[in-house]
């Protein structure tokens, strides 16, 4: 007595379980990829670490190249212990730093400060004589775009054209204007409260990576940054900003955890791993005997009340007149092309073949004559088209 193993062979496992596993490796795979995207570091704009298009890495480059040691702070209250001697202290939105920050750097009187897009508050304790031009909410800003120098400063001299916009300024007497777009300056040079000289910028879009190579930029950048063998770029807090901006409206998409997007786009790749496994294991087109015999009688009486329920005379009568002219044309030896005789031919067979003496149009008519109008008139055709059949095999 031979006996056989129920137990699934190692083949059969593996053909039942190889998408499975790979749907599991393309889902792992897809997870290390963005866990890999997302630990790349990211920057804010005009960062001098960052080697991205706005970023100023590039320009910091230049400056180590030509012996200035460039440092970085986030912490405000370094600003204002760094010795002020042969330095140069960078400020991007000096804005988020409070009053007493601004009055501590204020003091320390550093050689040269620069201001990038500083405000009314920071004007004001930071640079003399120089205001922003309009109101500053929202503040009067213009496009970045190539502009003379059109001023004295030896640094927008020697860089000729350069990229100004940002901010526009207002400059009283002892200040210097630069780089004027729509008739006010974007680059000002002026003195602190107690000394040292502070460059106003209205916008830093010029030192950045994509921009330094254009016109004068990486010349004014330089000049302005590289004036001193020591420079200092503080790292502002750019959270700071956003919440002092205020609550803003996000759409729904926003507030969607950036963990969900990545779940639903997990979930989207399995259905569609799904839907390929479940495709394949329907198999081909398998024929099938019927279960039952349906006589063709009453198929013919079934379509017979479809066309009753529908009201489909027309095309009940159709069916009857082409059954009727295909047989009489092979009793007739009439010829058939594209499966109809030739309607004068049958007709004039017809008539011939019945001694009845009725026309050749009289019988066209009872063959390719209209629709009737209601059930008795389709009654009476049909029993028409039936004495017409028998008269000619029996005439």
């Amino acid at each position: 007595m031979s006996t056989t193993a129920l137990s699934p062979t190692a083949r059969q496992l593996w053909l039942r379980s190889r998408w499975f596993l790979l749907g599991t490796v393309v889902l792992l795979l897809g997870g290390l990829l963005v866990a890999g995207l997302n630990n790349s570091p990211s920057y804010p704009a005009l960062d001098p670490r960052s080697p991205d298009a706005d970023g100023t890495l590039a320009a910091v480059q230049l400056l180590r190249d030509r012996g200035v040691t460039v440092t970085t702070t986030a912490d405000p209250s370094a600003l204002a212990a760094t010795p002020a001697g042969d330095d140069t202290v960078v400020v991007p939105l000096p804005d988020l730093l409070s009053d007493d920050q601004l009055d501590a750097l204020a003091r320390a009187g550093h050689r040269r400060l620069v201001l990038i897009s500083p405000g009314p508050q920071a004007l004001y304790r930071l640079a003399t004589g120089v205001q922003t031009f309009g109101p500053d909410d929202p503040p009067v800003t213009v496009a970045s775009a190539s502009a003379p120098g059109d001023c004295t400063l030896a640094e927008a001299q020697r860089a000729g054209t350069a990229e100004g916009g940002g901010r526009l300024y207002q400059v009283a007497s002892g200040a210097t204007g630069c780089y004027p777009r729509l008739g006010h300056p974007t680059l000002v040079r002026t003195t602190g409260p107690v000394g040292g000289e502070v460059i106003v910028l209205g916008s830093g879009r010029f030192l950045s990576n994509q921009r330094l190579a254009q016109d004068g930029n990486a010349s004014l950048a330089l000049g302005v940054l590289g004036a001193q063998p020591h420079l200092t770029w503080f790292l502002p807090d750019y959270a700071a900003a956003e919440a002092a901006a205020g609550p803003q409206q996000k759409s729904f998409v926003q507030l969607i955890p950036d963990g969900w997007k990545w779940a639903l786009v997990q979930l989207a790749l399995a259905a569609l791993l799904a839907m390929a496994w479940r495709a394949r294991r329907l198999g081909p087109v398998v024929p099938e005997n019927l279960p039952v015999v349906v006589r063709a009688a009453e198929t013919t009486e079934g379509r017979g009340r479809l066309y009753q329920q529908a009201k489909a005379r027309g095309r009940a009568a159709d069916a009857l007149r082409r059954a009727t002219r295909q047989r009489l044309a092979a009793l007739l030896a009439v010829p058939v092309r594209h499966g109809e005789p030739d309607r004068d031919a049958l007709a004039a067979a017809l008539a011939a073949r019945l001694a009845d003496g009725r026309a050749p149009g009289e019988l066209a008519g009872l063959l390719h004559g209209p629709p009737p109008t209601d059930d008795a008139a389709l009654l009476r055709l049909a029993d028409d088209l039936d004495a017409l059949e028998r008269q000619v095999r029996q005439p």
